[in-house]
Formats: structure tokens, C-alpha cells, sequence
């Protein structure tokens, strides 16, 4: 219900900046799923498809079902850490406790109001912590088998649930090690993990299809693998020494207490030391996977890195239901000598107490991810229609545009140029291509840019390129003229 209250009603526009609510896919994504295209590296064919579904629902336009596919996702995941907590301590309201404090936390919930992939990632890696735990309980190899199908599936999402794999691994040697020398089982479980890569087949197939949305075109092997291996951002990993890493773990530690309640984060690091005492292999899969996907973030050069903490904010989440559950246990222990009457009214007390804190800030953080009235994209479509003439030539970045020509069939004369990436095939690929396009649209009066200065800063870059800007509607919509002119 909180999902669905704050959840944006259309499509959005693209912005980068963490005080303007980023939303750097959330245009983009909606047409993907639309019309099954490739949206950007590493090509997210489980999430196209996935989302194309929700395309049918008979609710809002496009954007908005694709908007509520992200909190379906969301409110699922928040679900499966619920049952994390549930199979690791047995307690179901400091289970809900901690599951609840993920799912309000301010940079998830976020991302469940906007088209966008990190609750679907998250949804995964609960998934499979989830099945790996119960076939620790049950020791039955179906559980095993499906863990392997689902690091295959997560991994044509988000290639940082790679890391599930070496957890699994680890997880399975210390629980039970003969299971990765049964030959049978290890074939199956290839045989699975292949099988949930089969999405990937998608981006080939679509990309020779020549779909509208185009990103990359993977319709051969090296550019298949140059989209799925997000190549184009290697440059950016792991490229931080270990003099730059105490302020890169500054910024995480800064961010984890924006989200959680100090105290929350207190249960957590109780939580982890208890489950290290009581379930060593359960702590070492839940450790190995926070920290690796820790070093994964602070190591990454980018601007929008917080999103890649939100593995770590779950397993987090993990350890608080574990730490609350050790509290809890303790707190009847004490109690048994009170009165009946008493000790309901004690637990209730420091039910309510935990709930409270787990919640505390609800409704600054439910002002802060509130999208419902952002109709930004819309604006920007109207503001587009009524200024441009027929054919123009628009240079933008992931905009609303798309999403109306593409799918809702509105100024499909316009040829839209990004200011980085060609978004398909009919987009220059190259920079020279790139610029005689601008030149001849600039000379013939046809040139518009389109947020020049409010996120990417292209005023400048276009001005010395021989470029004099007229405003058309304020700083949202500019005509691009030769200086001389």
C-alpha cells in the first residue's frame, strides 16, 4: 500500500542528481518493456519481459503499470526476507520488524515507486539466500537445484549476482561438502544454472529484429558481450586504492545511517555476531555476500553507487531479524517469573517499541520518495508537441520522448539524438556521424536541445562547438542555432 500511494503515475525524465530524485532509467525503461527492446547495459532481458506483461493490465497508461511492476517486485522481496527471517529465527514480529525496515528504507522504497531494476535484483537475492537456508533445514536436493536456476536467472538481471555463486559454493562445503563431489547433482545443477541463462538469448534474437529501442545492438557476439559484461563502465571498477577506500567507506557508512535508524544498525552488527556463534554457515553465505558486494560498491566510479549498497541494506535487514529475534528470546526468558498479565503487557511494550523504531522517520521518508503528483515526463512531451516544428531534430538524454513516439504514437516525425549513447539504429553511432547530423539540423532552423544545462551541462560543450542556444520554455526546451546566425 505505501508503494502504490507514492508510486509515480506516468512516465518520468531522466535526472542523475541524488536531490533530484534520481530516475536515470525510469524513462527509458517503460518503452523498453513495451516494445521489448534493449534499454542499456547489460541488457536486462528478465526485466523487459518480465515488465512487458505488465503492459496488458488494464490500469494507467504504460509508465504507470511498469511503475507498479518495480513495486510488486519491491513488496515481493520485502516478502522473501520476511521468510528469510522466519526459516534463520522462527520469531514472527521481529522477522516483520527487520523485513519492514528494508522495505521503508528511503533509497529501496525509492526504487519501488519508479521503472526501475534494483527491487527485481533484490527480489532475486532473496530468492536464492532463501532456498539455500531451507535445504539446510531439509536437505533435499530439489533446493539445491532450484538455488542453481535461480543464480542462472538473476544473473541475465544484474551481473552482481554473480557473487551468489562462490556464496552458494561456500555455503554448501560448510553445511554439507560431499553434495559438490555427487557428480549426478553437480551435472543437474549445471544443466539449471545454463537454463536460467536462457533470457540472454532475447538480446540476440530481439537485436537483429531491429526493434525501436536498440541500445548497444547485441545482434552479434562481440556486441552481445560488450552489452551483458557492461563494458563500456570497466574503466570505473575497482579503480579506488586503498589510501581512497577509509572515504569511500565514509560515504557508506554516511548512507547506511541515512536509511536505517541507528539502533536498527546496532541489531544488525548483534545479529551477526549471534548468527556467527549459533549458524556459522549461515553467517559466512549472509557475510560473504554483504561484504562482497560492499568492496563491489565502494570499488565502482560512479555517480549513482548507492543504488549498488541496496544488496547490502537486505542482507543488513537479514541480520536484523536475527538480532531481534535473539532480543526477543531473551526478553521472555526474563519475563517467565512475571505475572501473565505483566509479561503480555512487557513483550507488547517492546513489540511496539521495536516497531516504532524500525519505523521511525516514516513520514519524512514517505514525503522524500512521494512521486504520485510528478508529472515532470508529461510536461516535458506537451512542452515538446506545442514548440517544435514538424521533423525536428531533438538532442536529449533517455527522455520522455520515446516513451510518446514509441508508445503512444504522439511526434513520431521528431529524430531524437542523444547526447551520449544511440538509443537504436537509426541514431549516428559515431561522433562524426553525430555531429554533421547537428550541423545540418542546426543550419536548417530544425535544432532543439532539450535540459542542455539542469543535469548534463551540454550548453557549454555546444557553445564551443559553434552553437548560440535560444531558450524556447524556460531551462527545459532550447533552440540550437549556428553562432553566426
Amino acid at each position: 500500500m505505501l508503494y502504490l500511494m507514492t508510486l509515480a503515475p506516468t512516465v518520468l525524465y531522466y535526472t542523475s542528481s541524488i536531490e533530484d530524485a534520481p530516475a536515470l532509467d525510469a524513462p527509458v525503461l517503460p518503452v523498453s518493456a513495451y516494445v521489448l527492446g534493449i534499454p542499456q547495459a547489460t541488457g536486462y532481458p528478465t526485466y523487459t519481459i518480465l515488465t512487458h506483461f505488465f503492459t496488458y493490465l488494464p490500469i494507467g497508461d504504460v509508465a504507470y503499470r511498469v511503475n507498479l511492476a518495480s513495486a510488486v517486485f519491491g513488496a515481493l522481496a520485502v516478502i522473501v526476507v520476511f521468510l528469510v527471517g522466519l526459516v534463520l529465527n522462527g520469531r514472527i514480529v521481529a522477522t516483520a520488524v527487520g523485513a519492514l525496515a528494508f522495505g521503508t528504507s528511503e533509497l529501496f522504497w525509492s526504487q519501488a515507486v519508479i521503472a526501475e531494476v534494483y527491487t527485481l535484483n533484490a527480489l532475486f537475492v532473496a530468492l536464492v539466500v532463501l532456498v539455500l537456508l531451507v535445504w539446510k533445514e531439509r536437505r533435499e536436493d530439489k533446493y539445491l537445484l532450484a538455488a542453481a536456476f535461480l543464480m542462472g536467472l538473476s544473473m541475465t538481471h544484474h551481473m552482481s549476482s554473480g557473487l551468489l555463486l562462490p556464496a552458494g559454493f561456500l555455503f554448501v562445503l560448510l553445511v554439507e561438502p560431499r553434495k559438490l563431489v555427487e557428480w549426478r547433482l553437480l551435472l543437474k545443477g549445471v544443466g539449471l544454472f545454463f537454463l536460467g541463462l536462457v533470457p540472454y538469448v532475447f538480446l540476440p534474437v530481439r537485436a537483429r529484429m531491429d526493434p525501436p529501442l536498440n541500445v548497444g545492438d547485441p545482434s552479434n557476439w562481440e556486441r552481445f558481450w560488450y552489452v551483458v559484461s557492461g563494458a563500456q563502465f570497466k574503466g570505473r571498477m575497482f579503480v579506488f586504492g586503498p589510501e581512497e577506500l577509509p572515504g569511500r567507506l565514509y560515504m557508506y557508512l554516511d548512507s547506511l545511517f541515512g536509511q536505517f535508524h541507528w539502533a536498527i544498525v546496532m541489531v544488525g552488527i548483534a545479529g551477526a555476531i549471534y548468527l556467527l556463534a549459533r549458524d556459522r554457515a549461515a553467517f559466512a553465505l549472509l557475510a560473504f555476500l554483504y561484504l562482497g558486494w560492499l568492496f563491489y560498491a565502494l570499488e565502482y566510479n560512479i555517480e549513482d553507487v548507492h543504488y549498488y549498497f541496496i544488496p547490502t541494506y537486505l542482507i543488513l535487514a537479514v541480520f536484523v531479524t536475527v538480532g531481534l529475534g535473539a532480543l526477543s528470546q531473551e526478553a521472555e526468558a526474563t519475563t517467565t517469573r512475571f505475572s501473565a498479565k505483566i509479561r503480555t503487557a512487557v513483550l507488547t511494550s517492546l513489540s511496539l517499541l521495536v516497531v516504532a523504531v524500525a519505523l521511525w522517520g516514516l513520514g519524512e521518508t514517505y514525503r522524500t520518495v512521494d512521486r504520485s503528483g510528478d508529472y515532470e515526463g508529461r510536461q516535458i512531451i506537451e512542452v515538446v508537441d506545442r514548440n517544435t516544428e514538424p521533423s525536428a531534430t531533438i538532442i536529449q538524454l533517455r527522455s520522455p520522448l520515446y516513451y510518446a513516439a514509441l508508445v503512444e504514437g504522439r511526434r513520431k516525425d521528431l529524430k531524437l539524438l542523444s547526447y551520449f549513447e544511440a538509443q537504436n539504429n537509426e541514431e549516428p553511432r559515431t561522433k562524426e556521424e553525430k555531429d554533421a547530423r547537428i550541423d545540418a539540423a542546426a543550419r536548417d532552423g530544425s535544432l532543439y536541445a532539450l535540459y542542455p544545462d539542469k543535469y548534463l551541462h551540454q550548453s557549454r560543450r555546444l557553445e564551443e562547438a559553434g552553437y548560440r542556444l535560444v531558450s524556447i520554455e524556460g531551462d527545459m526546451l532550447y533552440k540550437v542555432v549556428p553562432s553566426e546566425a
